[in-house]
This record gives C-alpha cells, structure tokens and sequence, in this order.
C-alpha cells in the first residue's frame, strides 16, 4: 500500500496511535466523526464489527464499498491494495451493533460484511478514498455496553471502562482481548 498522500482517519486515540506508530498521517475523528471531517481525503482506519459469517477476530479489510443499512452504496472504490486483506462491502452504521441478532439482520438488508460508525459518514461527507478495518468482534459477539468506553471525541472514558469490566468482566476482557488482537493484526497488514 502507497500511503504517500494519505490521511487515515480514527475514531480512537488507540486507533490513531496504531496509524501513527506506523508512521501514518493520521487524525482523530472521533466516534460518527464527532470532530468533524476532514478537509481532504482520508482513510477510514482501525476497528469493525463483523456481519458476515466467515469473518474472524483480526481478519484485516480493504473495503471495496460502503452501504448503508438498506445496502444501498455511499461509496465505492478500487482498495487500498494492501496485502492479505480481504476486499470487503463495509456498512457505516449510526450506532453501535450489540448483538448478533441485529447483525444477522443488518447483514440480510445491506449485503455488507462488516460495520462501523465512521466510514458511512466520511462517504456521505465525499472524502472517503479507502477503508482499512480490522474485525474486533464476530458476527455472533455480543459487546452491549461497550459504547459507554469512549467519549464521543475519541477519547477512551476511564470511569466507563472500568464500569463496562465491572459489570460484564468475562464478555468485556474477551472484547478488549479481540481489539488488540484485531489491531495487531491491521497493524502487520500495513506494515508489510
């Protein structure tokens, strides 16, 4: 991948230290692109929900397309060309997805194989140029709660995070154990 030019957009300060640890122009958008959008073209980069059955923790996405909920396209293009990832139709969402219900629904009416809440609307904003997203969590992962962890700006909220461990201590260490494991993984994809 030819990241010359490139800025790749994060909605987490962990998401945006993955990029800039690789050496990444990258920006803080924040969760929805709270911060607003950037002047150029960017990159979605960092963490998505799975919808499509195949897909596993640290599966790395180099999406082709994102859809909204009705599957209609928002945007479409070549890739990044990064090597090992998956092309794949990426759904930009309004709110998290919890539950693998709603995934096996939202999957049905879109098409898409993964979701996240940025990419949809950098695509409506006209300054999406790629979408490189690493799966954190599976198409039957359950992470109610999770949202509660960060600010709308991007930062994580220490006080949430360690009501979401306190209170859903197995699914929550498992959630944050799949993040890292997914980020590592987009992380070696880009580094290669």
């Amino acid at each position: 991948m030819d990241a010359h030019g490139l800025t790749f957009a994060c909605a987490t300060t962990v998401e945006e230290r993955t990029a800039r640890r690789l050496g990444l122009r990258a920006v803080r958008v924040g969760v929805r692109v709270a911060n607003g959008v950037p002047a150029e073209p960017v990159v979605s980069f960092g963490l998505a929900g799975a919808l499509a059955d195949d897909l596993r923790i640290g599966d790395v996405l180099d999406a082709t397309r994102v859809v909204d909920e009705t599957g209609t396209t928002l945007w479409e293009g070549p890739g990044l060309g990064v090597r090992g990832a998956r092309p794949a139709t990426v759904l930009g969402s309004d709110v998290l997805v919890h539950d693998a219900a709603e995934r096996r629904r939202l999957r049905e009416a879109s098409g898409a194989d993964a979701v996240d809440m940025e990419s949809g609307v950098l695509a409506r904003a006209g300054r999406l140029a790629g979408v490189l997203r690493a799966i954190s969590d599976d198409a039957t992962s359950a992470v109610e709660g999770v949202d509660g962890t960060v600010h709308p700006d991007g930062r994580t909220d220490l006080v949430g995070l360690a009501r979401w461990i306190a209170t859903r201590r197995g699914a929550a260490l498992r959630s944050l154990r799949d993040a890292v494991l997914a980020l590592r993984a987009l992380e070696r994809a880009v580094a290669t």
